[in-house]
């Protein structure tokens, strides 16, 4: 054989592995991973402009649904019927828009009810690469009707469908199980029976960074320490941190609390580089105003300056405040910050 011809078969096969190793989540899986992620945390605002995203990229309203559906065996049914009524209200939204979205393939489920454990059993088989004895060892054994629901509903009459396939399937399931708390095993597990429906560390390592930007970074680290990727740090170099000394006229007391309340709870809930912005009152002088502000870093400080939650402050409370002091300050324990409000949970 014609050595060339051999050099050229080799290059073709070492760049066919090279893409396969380097290949990305498409717009469709981005989309997938971050509704699955959201809807997991229970965040119905961001879910709602994602499933926008989402029928925009391509994503059919049966894969949605089934996405959603499947999340209740891992979220939890009050996320995953939240989820779809938020989904039901995007749709008739959009349709009143004139937007006609594509409803898809069908979801057809055919199960041969006596057979649905098997059925479930080989499916999980298949999924893990690994013997799946009747009953699973361990929690099978000791919670028979579990291991029921696992193989029967889950992997049957869950899985069966196939307007998503395994892979599909798969990033939903890590996409959530990466956004919990406490759910470590399962979601190594899941990333092992990812990889072998096709999903590369290089999706996964992209999947994270799409779980940092829909969660936290504590939650997308979880799978870099898993696929053994750098973790990102929690807290930068430059975190910002200030105390806000204000003075308000009495008289405007009341309002401007409702007003601050309200600011604060918009700048947690939307801004990802808000830490915290814990305001408080002196007991023995309540016009006397602190709030203790927490920032990422300063571009997410100057952020949100601009944000029309902050502008509306800063513009309905002017004639309210009789003095303001910024005091900026500098943590002595950076390591113990992500700490500070674990026991309010």
């Amino acid at each position: 054989m014609d050595n060339s011809f051999c050099s050229h078969i080799k290059f073709t096969k070492m760049n066919a592995q090279q893409n396969t190793a380097t290949q990305n989540l498409n717009t469709k899986e981005q989309s997938l991973v971050k509704i699955s992620s959201l809807t997991a945390i229970g965040n119905l605002e961001n879910l709602k402009v994602q499933l926008n995203v989402g029928l925009d990229s391509g994503l059919t309203i049966n894969e949605i649904k089934e996405a959603l559906v499947q999340l209740y065996a891992y979220c939890g049914f009050p996320r995953s019927l939240n989820a779809i009524n938020t989904f039901k209200t995007v749709l008739d939204e959009r349709k009143t828009k004139g937007i006609n979205d594509i409803e898809g393939k069908k979801i057809i489920v055919e199960n041969d009810v006596e057979e649905k454990y098997e059925q479930g059993r080989k499916t999980l088989e298949k999924l893990s690469k690994t013997p799946q004895p009747k009953p699973a060892k361990g929690i099978g054994e000791f919670a028979p009707r579990i291991d029921a629901f696992l193989k029967e509903h889950l992997f049957a009459d869950i899985f069966v469908s196939d307007v998503l396939n395994y892979q599909q399937r798969e990033l939903v399931t890590i996409s959530a199980l990466a956004s919990l708390n406490g759910v470590e095993s399962q979601l190594q597990s899941h990333i092992g029976i990812g990889k072998n429906t096709g999903i590369t560390d290089n999706q996964l390592e992209q999947l994270a960074d799409l779980i940092q930007e829909s969660v936290s970074k504590t939650q997308a680290n979880t799978i870099r320490k898993i696929i053994g990727k750098p973790l990102a740090p929690i807290v930068e170099n430059d975190m910002m941190i200030r105390i806000s000394e204000i003075e308000i006229v009495p008289e405007f007391l009341e309002e401007y609390k409702s007003i601050l309340k309200e600011e604060a709870s918009a700048s947690v809930k939307l801004e990802k580089g808000v830490i915290a912005i814990f305001p408080m009152y002196q007991k023995e002088n309540k016009s006397q105003i602190r709030i203790i502000e927490i920032y990422a870093d300063q571009e997410a400080y100057q952020f949100h300056l601009q944000t029309p939650h902050f502008q509306l402050y800063k513009k309905s409370t002017l004639k309210m405040v009789k003095s303001l002091k910024l005091i900026d300050m500098e943590s002595l324990d950076k390591e113990t910050i992500p700490k500070i409000f674990q026991k309010l949970n």
